[in-house]
């Protein structure tokens, strides 16, 4: 199957060099918000996120009155991303030397006694700086008065655990609590700012306290050495997942396949079993190294002998495996990972090429973690593929609606990764007697709302991406994917309700505001920019537009789900296409006053064009809309005489 979404770079190796301090492009900008009391720092995986926490932590205790420092994670494993770190040798000031002692990323129970009592000690003492668990802060604050994080730096990575849901999150009352009982500075990282479950992080009050500096991945991958392109696709299978494998699975690619969970659908319900069925399509165990516990397998085709890594298995063992991937250094160090829960967040294996990804991820921080495991920038790969394996809709199966919602919701998250891989345009307006050219980066349309505030600027700049996967994890956005729902409506309609709910202080002109910028960047990006001669042509939804012309009106018109509709309709048979569609016919919500008063225009052209009233019996689903719309306007008008 053809990709879906397929990004090409330029190799500037901009985001890979270094300063005279030894810091690179990212850690640069996020240096020259050291002073910051709070910082959001969003950046890709690879980014080098720790190293630019270790340059802001080591100035504000040595420059700015910190007297202690707190790095929080996730994981155990993650901690050791924080490890000592000679700086100086680079030409920073200092290096970063925390005490063995105070690392509680060590093996043991997160809420262990002796865990907490370090942390209480490490507080009451002289020492700098503490590494730990997300579990052992929340664990350990429990025991300590706020005012004890007087003059600390908390650093929270991967922040995208934090939730604003207090009754959810006990980080996120921790972190609440901190910011209002004490004068401590906050520093939270992530490279996937919005939650998969679509809860906000922070409370809005919380968040507009904290200066932000973004790193995107278009500059990131962009400013690579070796990486020229990144692929992202879906194949679909019926039955098992395990007789599709052999189609997409390639073992010449240093690949990372992530098993499905066992409350998946794709799952066996037995994930040991699934391990051995991969390796018997692999090749033939010829031995297991007792001291790491890798897999050395005879591959079928060849004879080839390959090292396999299993995640998979027991704890005990599986520590062996972890503790082997922490050392590798060289290409042939490792073929093949089979991973279920672990080898996402803060795992680095920077030769893998392919992520290859077993049935339906309900969260899009976990997709763009995965994908970020194969986007490593290494000299022996010049293409990074992400590969989901997709059950097909089978209208015999009893979960046809569950299938055909994944399905949807796959390949969603695929558009949205198709918008934060792309680059960044300034969009401005065009007025009627301008008819200069664009400059690069930027592109002018006409009739377009520039922002006018404060609020807008700062959601247009930071929280723009985060905005588009709230619209694209919303149900009624979701249905109008394969459902032929009219573009106005998705633009005009549904779109501004997700603003309005996710910004309820918006005014009403700022709410178009930025409604205008969302729909006018997602268009673009997913069009593609061709020049012919002296003039620009974009090609949108299949049509060629000379970018000189583009009007607000005209990117209205546009359905923002073209391209997915079209890989579902060459993709999938017509009978599964059809069937897709009743599933997603038989929940749509009912027609809208909103849906009705936006489509009357589209009713009156159709009326003229044809002499006749739009008949909610046709086979043309646009036409059975626009029926639907008349039949509710003249409903709303009989109840209201």
């Amino acid at each position: 199957m053809e990709n879906l979404v397929e990004v090409k770079y330029a190799q500037t190796g901009e985001s890979t060099k270094t300063d005279t301090w030894g810091m690179r492009e990212m850690q640069q900008r996020a240096y020259a918000y050291r002073t910051s009391k709070y910082l959001l720092l969003k950046a890709p995986p690879a980014s080098g996120k720790s190293r630019a926490l270790m340059f802001i932590a080591l100035d504000k205790l040595q420059n700015q009155g910190i007297k202690k420092v707190i790095v929080a994670v996730p994981e155990r494993s993650i901690g050791s991303s924080f490890k000592k770190t000679e700086l100086k040798k680079f030409g920073f000031f200092a290096d970063w030397m925390p005490e063995d002692r105070y690392n509680l990323c060590t093996r043991g129970s997160d809420n262990s006694q002796g865990k907490i009592k370090t942390f209480q000690e490490f507080m009451d003492s002289d020492a700098k700086i503490l590494i730990c668990t997300h579990a052992t802060l929340r664990f350990a604050y429990e025991t300590i008065e706020e005012t004890k994080f007087n003059d600390c730096l908390l650093a929270i990575d991967e922040f995208h655990h934090v939730s604003a849901d207090l009754d959810s999150s006990k980080l996120g009352e921790l972190l609440h609590s901190i910011m209002t009982k004490s004068n401590a500075h906050v520093v939270a990282m992530t490279g996937s700012y919005f939650r998969g479950d679509g809860v906000a992080v922070m409370r809005p009050e919380d968040e507009m306290k904290f200066d932000r500096v973004t790193y995107n991945y278009y500059e990131q991958l962009n400013g690579y050495t070796y990486l020229k392109s990144l692929g992202i696709g879906y194949h679909f299978y019926q039955g098992r997942y395990l007789s599709a494998l052999p189609e997409i699975l390639d073992t010449d690619k240093k690949t990372i396949i992530y098993i499905p969970s066992v409350n998946s659908l794709a799952s066996t319900k037995d994930k040991y079993e699934e391990v051995d069925r991969i390796i018997d399509i692999i090749g033939e165990l010829d031995h297991q190294d007792p001291e790491t516990n890798i897999l050395f397998v005879k591959r079928h085709s060849d004879g080839k002998i390959l090292k396999i890594a299993d995640l998979v298995e027991d704890k005990e063992g599986r520590e062996k495996v972890v503790e082997y991937l922490r050392h590798i250094e060289k290409v042939d160090d490792l073929d093949i990972l089979i991973a279920l829960g672990m080898a996402k967040e803060g795992f680095d294996w920077p030769f893998c090429e392919q992520a290859l990804t077993i049935g339906y991820r309900g969260s899009l921080t976990e997709i763009v973690q995965i994908i970020g495991r194969c986007t490593r920038d290494s000299e022996n790969k010049t293409h990074a593929q992400f590969t989901n394996l997709i059950a097909h809709p089978d209208a015999s199966d009893d979960q046809v609606t569950t299938a055909v919602n994944n399905m949807l919701k796959a390949i969603t998250c695929s558009l949205l990764m198709e918008q934060v891989l792309a680059p960044k345009f300034n969009f401005k307006v065009r007025l009627e007697d301008d008819n200069t050219g664009n400059q690069k980066g930027e592109i002018k349309i006409r009739g377009f709302k520039q922002p006018s505030t404060e609020k807008v600027k700062r959601i247009i700049e930071s929280d723009l991406n985060d905005l588009k996967a709230k619209i694209l994890q919303d149900d009624n956005v979701l249905k109008a994917l394969p459902s032929n729902i009219d573009p106005v409506v998705v633009n005009k309609v549904l779109i501004p309700k997700i603003i309005q709910t996710t910004y309820p202080d918006l005014t009403d002109e700022e709410v178009e505001e930025v409604r205008q910028y969302v729909i006018a960047d997602s268009a673009i990006k997913t069009g593609s920019i061709e020049d012919t001669g002296d003039i620009r042509f974009i090609l949108m939804a299949n049509r060629f537009i000379n970018i000189d012309d583009l009007s607000i009106d005209l990117i209205d018109s546009i359905n923002p789900f073209q391209k997915a509709f079209e890989v579902l309709s060459k993709t999938l048979d017509k009978r599964t296409f059809r069937l897709i569609q009743e599933c997603v016919d038989a929940t749509r919500l009912q027609m809208t006053e909103e849906e009705a008063v936006v489509l009357w225009p589209k009713i009156k052209e159709f009326v003229k064009a044809t002499g006749n009233e739009p008949d909610k019996n046709s086979v043309d689903p646009k036409e059975r809309e626009l029926a639907a719309a008349l039949l509710y306007i003249r409903n709303k008008k009989r109840n209201q005489q």
